[in-house]
């Protein structure tokens, strides 16, 4: 399935896994490995509207990418049409590929201001911000939802809505804002929603082994599949291997490379911080006595972690 391909707009995607866009998680760093290891669009991490016009130099590093990272989407949210069409003008000029539009956030302090989740509730805002951005921009804007709300499944409307006002790609998780990350997604409802559209769907929502992409696809149609969580512990699923079949040798070498990533681009203190918890999910397989585990992922000194980290695969890795 790797040599699957879909357009976005007149974009061609080459792959049907991607990196799901995480806030505090798809930073540079970890987001250029996953796109080397096989995920067909980079996303980044989602930035406020309003801090795109106001607090330019605080989004820097959320929107940093390279060349080799393309094709680029950049994410970002807000609630209301004029700020987020003000905000797209200037994200455009940065370079990406695309904008994203993110209506499935569902943290309270997001989705209960209106944005994120919160925009699922109002579909005639999503109707003025579709329509408003697709008209004056460029580049091809999609979306990421969810189903809806417990009170309010409106998912096959909305994905309508952006599609009907020229949204170019519909990301969603098949799960409603009040389940967050937990319980079993609806693949027949995003099979539903697959069916009614043209425009590429991706599924989202529960995808931790190379099977769970099978069955999604499988089950759904869907042109591609989005993982996040379970990428963080196992980035090699973009290359279609489970986490158990990683050796320790290529789990340390994945690791150090992250970390030097990390260091490069935030610098050696926040670098290290920043990079603990891709750490404790690079080591979460292992049965590491807890006390080591506290000494390696609270290590200050990047030189020291490394040492420590080294130490740990040497012992653990005298069968691989």
């Amino acid at each position: 399935m790797t040599d699957q391909q879909f357009l976005v707009g007149d974009l061609k995607i080459k792959g049907n896994l991607v990196l799901a866009p995480m806030d505090g998680y798809t930073d540079w760093p970890f987001r250029s490995l996953c796109r080397e290891l096989g995920s067909a669009i980079s996303y980044t991490e989602f930035v406020k509207a309003e801090d795109v016009l106001q607090r330019p130099h605080y989004i820097q590093n959320k929107i940093h990418f390279t060349e080799k990272e393309r094709p680029v989407f950049i994410q970002v949210y807000g609630n209301q049409a004029d700020a987020l069409l003000e905000a797209a003008l200037q994200l455009q000029e940065t370079g990406p590929d695309g904008i994203d539009i993110n209506m499935g956030c569902p943290n309270r302090s997001i989705a209960g201001r209106g944005a994120g989740a919160g925009l699922m509730r109002t579909p005639l805002k999503v109707v003025r911000i579709m329509k408003t951005l697709t008209r004056s921009l460029d580049l091809p804007i999609t979306a990421k939802i969810r189903l809806g709300w417990q009170d309010c499944q409106n998912g096959m409307l909305l994905s309508q809505i952006i599609e009907e006002y020229g949204g170019s790609l519909v990301a969603v998780h098949a799960r409603s804002k009040e389940q967050g990350h937990e319980g079993q997604p609806d693949l027949s409802a995003l099979a539903e929603i697959k069916q009614a559209l043209a425009i590429p769907v991706l599924g989202n929502g529960g995808v931790r082994r190379v099977s769970d992409i099978d069955a999604m696809i499988e089950t759904t149609g869907c042109d591609g599949v989005m993982i996040g969580r379970g990428a963080v512990a196992n980035p090699w699923i973009f290359s279609r291997r489970d986490r158990e079949e990683i050796g320790p040798a290529e789990v340390q070498e994945l690791l150090l490379e992250h970390l030097e990533r990390s260091l490069s681009f935030y610098g050696p203190e926040n670098g290290l911080v920043l990079f603990r918890k891709f750490a404790a999910g690079y080591l979460s397989p292992y049965d590491l006595d807890p006390n080591r585990r506290k000494k390696i992922l609270t290590e200050t000194d990047p030189a020291k972690f490394k040492l420590q980290v080294r130490g740990f695969f040497e012992e653990i890795g005298q069968g691989d």
